[in-house]
C-alpha cells in the first residue's frame, strides 16, 4: 500500500460566467477560476495525490500549462490520464479523501453529484471517495473570495498478478 497527498489552488477572475467546474460537475458561480485547464482544484489535487502515492511526479509534470493540447482541458480527463498511469504500474485506488477549502461558492447541494462523478470516472464505488468542503472563517485570501483550493489523500494498493 501506499499513500500519496495533493493540494492545488487558483484565483478568481473577473470575468463574468454562470458556472465553474468543481469535482468534475458543474457548480454555479459568477467569476472564474484562472487556469490553463478548466481550474478544478479538487481534481488538480487528486491527479496529485495519485501520481505522487508512485512517486511520478505532478499534475505539472505530466500535463504541462505550457503544452496547448491542456489549454481549457476537461480536468476529468487529465484525472482518467492520471489514473491510468497508476493502473499501468498494477496500483489501484483503495480510497480518497477530498476537501475543497473555499470561502465560496457553496457546494454542499453538489458534493454526492462530485462523489459519483469521480467514482464513475475512476470506476470504484462512491464509498471510497469523500468529498467535503471547509472555509477559512473569512481569512486569508480564500476567506476574502479571491481564490479556493484543495487538498487530496489517497491510499493505494498494489493489485494482485
Amino acid at each position: 500500500m501506499r499513500i500519496g497527498s495533493g493540494f492545488d489552488a487558483h484565483r478568481f477572475g473577473e470575468a463574468q460566467v454562470e458556472s465553474i467546474k468543481l469535482g468534475g460537475v458543474s457548480v454555479p458561480f459568477d467569476r472564474v477560476i484562472v487556469a490553463h485547464s478548466d481550474g478544478d482544484v479538487i481534481l488538480h489535487a487528486l491527479c496529485d495525490a495519485l501520481l505522487g502515492a508512485l512517486a511520478l511526479g505532478d499534475i505539472g509534470k505530466h500535463f504541462p500549462d505550457t503544452d496547448p493540447a491542456f489549454k481549457n482541458a476537461d480536468s476529468l480527463r487529465l484525472l482518467t490520464a492520471s489514473y491510468q498511469k497508476l493502473s499501468s504500474l498494477g496500483y489501484e485506488l483503495v480510497n480518497a479523501d477530498l476537501t475543497l477549502i473555499a470561502q465560496a461558492p457553496r457546494v454542499a447541494n453538489h458534493i454526492e453529484a462530485m462523489q459519483e462523478t469521480i467514482a464513475a470516472t475512476l470506476q470504484i464505488s462512491t464509498d471510497c471517495i469523500s468529498v467535503k468542503a471547509t472555509t477559512t472563517e473569512k481569512m486569508g485570501y480564500i476567506g476574502r473570495e479571491e481564490g479556493l483550493a484543495a487538498q487530496a489523500i489517497v491510499l493505494v494498493r498494489k493489485t494482485e498478478d
